[in-house]
C-alpha cells in the first residue's frame, strides 16, 4: 500500500481501510500504554488521593478544543496552533478531552494538561478509553478503571469528572447495568453517556442514585429529550438533536436547556458542546454560559445534602 498517495486520489474504500488499520493499531497501543499506567499507580507515582475542591456550580465548554474547522472562526486564522489552548482557556475555565477515548494518556500527556493552563484556574473532564467501555465493554475491567484513576489524581485540582461513553450497540440490561456499576470507583466524580434509548428507565436512575453515579443527559439523534438528575451534579452533553455534531444551537434551544438546568435543582451542572464539525461549539457554548449566568444558577455552589437516595429529578 503506497502511504505517499494524495488523499484526494484515494478511493473512499481504501480510506476506511486505511482508517480501521490506524484504529486497529491504536487499539493494541492502547493495551500497552494501560499497563504502563497500571505499574505507575503501584508505584505510587501520582500524588496521592484527596478530594477535589471545585469553585464553579456551572462548568460549561466544549467537547476538545484542537479543530481545523475553528480556525478563522474560533481561532484568529494567523494564530499558530500552538497558541491554540491559551487562546481557549481565556474564553472558557473548562475542556472536556476526547483524545483520551482514542488514545490511553501516558504520565507524560497528563502532566502536560496539569502544566497547560498556568496559573489560570482551570478544569478537565476526562473522557475513558474506549479499551475500557468499547473493547472489553465493562467484562473484567475493574483493575483498568483503577489505573485511568491515576490521571485524576495527577491533574489534583483540575480534575472534573470521567466519562464513560458506551457504544449505541450497548443496550440496557440489569446484568450490564450491576457490571457498570460494580466496577466504576464511586470516589470519583463518575460520568456514563448511553448511546442507547433503552437505559432512559427508572431501574437505571434509581441505581445510579444509590451509587452517587451521574447520568449524562444528551441532545443528540434518536435519544430521550430530557435533562436527568441522578447526583448532585448533573452532566449535559450537547451534539445536535438531528445530526450528529453539526447543529448550530439557537438562542431560544439554549435558553430551554438553561431553565431546566435551573429547575433541575442541582449543586453544579457540567455541560459540553459536541457540535465541533463547523466550528459551531465555542459560540454554542458561551451562550449557555451567559444564559445560565442570567437564570442565577452560575454562582458558588452552596453546599446541600448529600443527594444519594433522594428522587430523581427529570426536567
Amino acid at each position: 500500500m503506497d502511504i505517499n498517495v494524495p488523499r484526494k486520489d484515494i478511493g473512499l474504500d481504501e480510506r476506511r481501510k486505511r482508517r480501521r488499520l490506524r484504529r486497529e493499531k491504536q487499539r493494541a497501543e492502547n493495551v500497552g500504554r494501560a499497563e504502563k499506567m497500571h505499574l505507575a499507580r503501584l508505584a505510587g507515582k501520582g500524588p496521592g488521593r484527596h478530594s477535589t475542591e471545585l469553585a464553579n456550580s456551572a462548568y460549561v465548554g466544549c467537547s476538545g478544543w484542537f479543530y481545523w474547522k475553528w480556525r478563522g472562526k474560533f481561532y484568529p486564522a494567523e494564530m499558530p496552533t500552538s497558541e491554540w489552548f491559551t487562546h481557549y482557556a481565556q474564553q472558557f475555565d473548562t475542556v472536556e478531552i476526547n483524545a483520551s477515548f482514542y488514545s490511553w494518556p501516558t504520565v507524560a500527556n497528563v502532566k502536560t494538561w496539569l502544566r497547560q493552563p498556568g496559573t489560570r484556574a482551570f478544569v478537565y473532564t476526562i473522557k475513558v478509553c474506549e479499551l475500557i467501555t468499547h473493547v472489553k465493554r465493562f467484562e473484567d475491567t475493574e483493575t483498568l478503571v483503577k489505573d485511568f484513576g491515576l490521571i485524576g489524581d495527577i491533574l489534583g485540582k483540575r480534575m472534573g469528572c470521567f466519562l464513560f461513553q458506551l457504544p449505541p450497540s450497548y443496550r440496557f440490561t440489569e446484568e450490564r447495568l450491576r457490571a457498570i456499576l460494580s466496577q466504576l470507583d464511586h470516589t470519583r466524580r463518575n460520568v456514563v453517556e448511553f448511546r442507547h434509548a433503552s437505559w432512559w428507565n427508572e431501574t437505571v436512575y434509581s441505581a445510579f442514585r444509590e451509587s452517587g453515579t451521574i447520568f449524562c443527559s444528551c441532545s443528540g439523534p434518536r435519544l430521550p429529550d430530557v435533562l436527568v438528575r441522578t447526583a448532585n451534579d448533573i452532566y449535559l452533553r450537547m451534539h445536535g438533536p438531528e445530526r450528529w455534531y453539526r447543529h448550530a444551537y439557537s438562542e431560544g434551544e439554549l435558553a430551554e436547556w438553561a431553565e431546566r438546568i435551573k429547575n433541575s435543582g442541582a449543586r453544579r451542572a457540567w455541560v459540553y458542546f459536541n457540535n465541533d464539525y463547523e466550528g459551531f461549539a465555542p459560540g454554542n457554548a458561551l451562550t449557555m454560559r451567559r444564559l445560565l449566568d442570567q437564570t442565577g444558577f452560575d454562582q458558588a455552589p452552596s453546599e446541600v445534602e448529600c443527594f444519594r437516595g433522594g428522587s430523581v429529578i427529570i426536567v
